[in-house]
């Protein structure tokens, strides 16, 4: 089994957290994607995050409840081993968050339970009985707008970035839509709360790169979007 590797979390003390809330417990679980190194900045400075990263194939082989309070998935990779799907249900059943990020939507798109009753979205990799494999283009300019009232979009306005567009994704109409993009090559939807209930889910489309990093909007998005799987906000 690989070792798992520690994050070095920017400008965090211990001394400095004495007295504070313990931190959110998160790990980033990537691999069958490439990425830019750049994506980590999202979590600099976040002292209230105490990050783990936990790359395929050793993702989900352990029991996830004793780790995490949160999983953020950046990953591009089918979970067919049954006991990591088990290890996943199992993190999911006890109340654990969740949040899915860009290229992860296509994760264990045939997965059925994962996509309809969890996520609420998906990237089709295929064609999948009369919908056809969905499609991507990049270095398109995505103005997302805010379109409901949530903690997930606390201090978010509307944001343009030069990102990845999705077009002909299937999305749950369980989903609870939180943010639109009108862009003729993207679906409407780019982030949302998924269906599952028994703890909470956010699906964020945007993230294909350093542009959208870098963009303040997206950057607190994320980080609601964290505190709220974790269940600090209502």
């Amino acid at each position: 089994m690989r070792p798992v590797w520690k994050l070095i979390l920017w400008g965090l003390a211990a001394a400095g957290l004495a007295h504070a809330a313990e931190p959110i417990r998160v790990q980033i679980t990537t691999g069958g994607h490439p990425y830019d190194i750049a994506f980590y900045s999202l979590f600099e400075g976040r002292q209230d995050l105490a990050v783990t990263l936990n790359p395929h194939p050793s993702a989900f082989r352990r029991d996830l409840r004793k780790f995490a309070d949160v999983l953020v998935l950046y990953d591009l990779a089918d979970v067919d081993d049954e006991k990591q799907r088990a290890n996943l249900q199992a993190f999911l059943e006890a109340g654990r968050g969740l949040v899915v990020l860009h290229h992860a939507l296509a994760s264990n798109w045939q997965w059925k339970w994962w996509y309809e009753d969890v996520v609420g979205g998906r990237f089709l990799m295929g064609q999948d009985g009369g919908m056809p494999h969905s499609t991507a283009k990049n270095n398109e300019l995505l103005n997302a707008r805010p379109v409901a009232k949530h903690p997930v979009l606390e201090g978010v306005g509307e944001s343009k970035v030069n990102d990845e567009a999705y077009k002909g994704m299937w999305l749950s109409p369980k989903s609870q839509v939180l943010m639109e993009t009108d862009s003729p090559n993207n679906d409407r939807a780019v982030v949302w709360i998924g269906p599952w209930r028994k703890s909470r889910v956010v699906a964020i489309q945007l993230g294909h790169g350093p542009s959208t990093y870098r963009d303040p909007g997206y950057r607190r998005l994320v980080h609601n979007a964290i505190v709220w799987a974790a269940g600090r906000t209502n």
